[in-house]
């Protein structure tokens, strides 16, 4: 197998199912066809740059190899990427035993929970464009065949899928692992137990010892959030998209399976480069609209909206903020899943994990069953041997005919709040409808600062704005508000809007991703304090009760704020972001 070939007068590299070879000859020559026969036959040999290459231990044999990167997530930031690094050791074995030459390099994360409530959450989804910009810039400069990527942290997937479909080389992504829930009292715990403690505590409903326990015994080791918050969503829509192998997602990152899926993930990709299946052969509508399936399935984060809008723009996939509305309102929540149900990742992997939700979905005509995925299999042959409906002897997945909820938990608001649209979780909430004085804050400390000042009272609706993409900048998470909310025992009371994210922990009646947002002088930065509000789930409404022409006016007298940040990275993404209804992507129409 033929690696790719740079040298100082030749780039050979492999598009598609064919060999490009493009001169860059001094006096940009062109190049000779006996040459070109030349350098085909014989790969790397006659290349210079071969003797960096046996520095890092390539020898003879291992020129004309496959080369395969491997985009290794690891550090100590997070427990969600602790482990990760065991897993990138064992595929690189892999990769040497199937056949190819394995490189491995480091990419960032942002540890969201670490993050979460301060100014450094700004920089968790302007993490997504670094991580997707490395892993391009590493496997295009130095000329890969493939890539394995592995991530844990919330952005890592998304951002790791964002390059794999711009590069469009054969690539497969494997998950670091979910943890392990903690356990307190008879109950399960994660990382949000913590923060809505927080909330409890505040509200005088627990005291200074058992928040000590709750904090101490959230998070026993490593892997990601453990309920379906926004990494377990990630990882479970790519198994469904066909780029993670089945079973996967919800691994256990201390179970011994996760490092076996890591080394069988190697072989399978570089099966893959040999037979040239390529990531927008598998990134397709049709895939997408099955992830988005198992999405609302499965009871996922908001933030799922944002990422596949991203990933399909940059497969050059066609899809819109209300397709996930359409298929919303034809896909059930079959799973009892934190953060509104009682159980966790590894609850739903002892139950069937995503195979069996997608059985279910496909024998219901939910899914696309003849979708690509990186093994060369579609999915109904991967799915042939699943049973129809799930174990009796457990709860976490529901039969077909006893759902959770008859329709999926992600909707799509719109109205004079979110003329580009805004993104809900509706089910399980008390008051699909409320109505009610606007309570405005200019921050997300803000917010938090009154909820836990007890400032804020049943029938409120917090607005919290100029956290959106540009504004922020960075679209901040709200758990700490969300969760302060929660423990202090108003979720069914009070709504949230904002312009920013929620962390896939959140849930109650919370809108997020209003856009236009505040900075860019969306109707969300016109309201004022006391304005009366209208969230309607049912019709999908997001609705400021003022005139048109008081609106008008208050849009005309309306000045943008100063910029937060007028240099470095944030100050660079601020610049560069899109609006959320197209998944503040940063590299739309640039010329």
């Amino acid at each position: 197998m033929l690696a790719h070939v740079r040298s100082r007068n030749v780039y050979m590299r492999k598009s598609g199912n064919t060999i490009a070879i493009v001169a860059m000859m001094s006096g940009k020559k062109k190049m000779s066809e006996n040459l070109r026969s030349q350098i085909v036959t014989q790969g790397v040999q006659r290349s210079p740059n071969r003797a960096m290459l046996r520095a890092v231990g390539f020898k003879d044999e291992d020129f004309n190899k496959a080369i395969v990167g491997i985009a290794n997530g690891y550090s100590t930031i997070t427990p969600c990427n602790m482990g990760i690094n065991q897993l990138a050791q064992r595929a690189e074995v892999s990769i040497k035993a199937a056949g190819a030459m394995p490189q491995m390099f480091g990419t960032i994360t942002i540890s969201d929970g670490i993050s979460m409530g301060t100014e450094g959450m700004k920089y968790s989804l302007v993490s997504r464009e670094v991580i997707a910009d490395s892993i391009e810039t590493a496997c295009t400069g130095q000329s890969m065949d493939g890539v394995l990527a592995i991530g844990g942290c919330d952005k890592n997937m998304p951002g790791a899928m964002l390059a794999i479909a711009r590069m469009n080389i054969p690539a497969i992504f494997v998950y670091g692992g979910t943890i392990k829930p903690g356990h307190y009292n008879g109950r399960d715990l994660t990382v949000v137990s913590s923060f809505e403690a927080v909330g409890q505590y505040s509200a005088g409903k627990i005291d200074d010892q058992e928040l000590f326990e709750v904090e101490s015994r959230a998070c026993p080791g490593a892997g990601s959030c453990g309920g379906m918050f926004t990494a377990n969503t990630m990882s479970s829509a790519f198994e469904a998209l066909g780029m993670s192998l089945p079973y996967s997602s919800t691994m256990a990152a201390e179970d011994a399976e996760k490092a076996d899926s890591a080394e069988k993930s190697a072989f399978v990709l570089v099966e893959a480069i040999r037979k040239q299946i390529l990531p927008r052969q598998i990134i397709t509508r049709k895939s997408i609209e099955n992830a988005i399936s198992v999405i609302m399935a499965v009871g996922g984060s908001t933030n799922a909206v944002l990422h596949f809008l991203a990933i399909a723009r940059a497969a050059d996939v066609e899809l819109r903020l209300d397709d996930f509305e359409t298929i919303r309102a034809r896909v059930p929540v079959l799973c009892d899943l934190k953060p509104s149900g009682k159980y966790v990742a590894t609850d739903l992997h002892k139950a069937g994990g995503i195979p069996q939700v997608m059985k279910m979905l496909l024998v219901h005509n939910l899914l696309h069953g003849d979708s690509l995925t990186i093994s060369g299999q579609t999915i109904a042959e991967i799915l042939a041997d699943i049973p129809e409906e799930p174990s009796a002897n457990q709860d976490v997945i529901r039969p077909w005919n006893n759902p959770m909820y008859a329709q999926g938990h992600l909707a799509i608001l719109r109205g004079n709040l979110a003329t580009e649209g805004a993104v809900a979780k509706i089910t399980g909430v008390k008051k699909p409808v409320i109505t009610g004085p606007a309570r405005i804050f200019e921050s997300e400390e803000a917010s938090l600062d009154a909820i836990l000042a007890g400032k804020i009272q049943a029938g409120d609706i917090l607005v919290i704005r100029y956290e959106g993409p540009k504004g922020g900048p960075g679209m901040r998470e709200m758990l700490a508000p969300t969760s302060a909310i929660i423990g202090a025992g108003l979720g069914d009371a009070v709504a949230l809007i904002t312009d920013g994210r929620f962390s896939g922990g959140t849930y109650g009646m919370v809108v997020g991703h209003v856009a236009p947002e505040a900075a860019v002088g969306g109707a969300i930065a016109l309201v004022e304090e006391g304005d009366s509000i209208t969230i309607d789930a049912p019709a999908r409404l997001l609705q400021l009760n003022i005139s048109e022409p008081e609106l008008a006016r208050r849009r005309a007298n309306w000045q943008p704020p100063a910029p937060r940040y007028t240099k470095g990275v944030l100050a660079k993404y601020a610049k560069l972001v899109s609006s959320s209804s197209i998944g503040a992507v940063t590299d739309l129409d640039l010329f």
